[in-house]
């Protein structure tokens, strides 16, 4: 497995391209600078496998539209999230506009779907409580899992956004360390990387769920 990642936007997002076969890349959270992405494509001689939403914020998505317009790919997201994440209730004045929809959204991710694209297979964790459709996934041979807003560096994602939610974030955390083994290799949407036995101990959000 290869993982580049680049940091997007005003936010700095983290956007990775992650391939298993160096022909095909999947595109996980292209969050701002389209042009960018393609050119790391272009220099990669990757083509897109699929485009990966790990959920619905336009600080994670803005570039989307533009980039399935260039690089057609299927578009993985949950249904929660894409009912609303391309209208006028999803924009951060200043920082980000209203993200373009792409033509299609062809997977509507659900908890326990297994995938296979760039020479690497995936699991859907659902992951709700940052948003509706909160998703990670969950790379079991290479023990490797992009958590998107769920779980960063000593912290989880906030649930003061509208539609987030404390308590159901609290059950999806304990959901994800019920799964993902204390080895695996955690990726997040903002930050460094960390792996989960790290934060079980040393997250002060991981320590306070019940029966980790």
């Amino acid at each position: 497995m290869q993982i580049e990642t680049l940091a997007t936007g005003p936010f700095e997002v983290n956007c990775y391209l992650v391939t298993g076969d160096d022909t095909h890349a999947l595109v996980i959270d292209p969050g701002a600078g389209g042009e960018r992405i393609d050119r790391v494509l272009r220099e990669k001689k990757w083509e897109v496998a699929a485009y990966l939403i790990t959920h619905g914020h336009a600080d994670h998505l803005n570039a989307l539209g533009g980039l399935h317009r260039r690089r057609r790919a299927p578009v993985a997201m949950h249904p929660a999230d894409a009912e609303w994440a391309f209208d006028d209730r999803n924009q951060i004045p200043g920082y980000y506009g209203v993200p373009e929809r792409p033509d299609t959204i062809e997977r509507e991710l659900a908890d326990g779907q297994i995938w296979e694209d760039a020479g690497l297979r995936y699991r859907i964790i659902t992951t709700p409580g940052h948003s509706p459709g909160g998703v990670c996934f969950h790379f079991e041979d290479e023990q490797v899992l992009f958590s998107g807003d769920t779980l960063f560096q000593g912290s989880v994602g906030r649930t003061d956004l509208p539609s987030g939610d404390a308590k159901v974030l609290s059950d999806s955390l304990k959901k994800l360390l019920a799964r993902v083994g204390d080895r695996c290799r955690v990726h997040p949407g903002h930050g460094a990387p960390t792996t989960i036995g790290a934060e079980k101990k040393s997250n002060f959000f991981l320590q306070r769920l019940p029966a980790i």
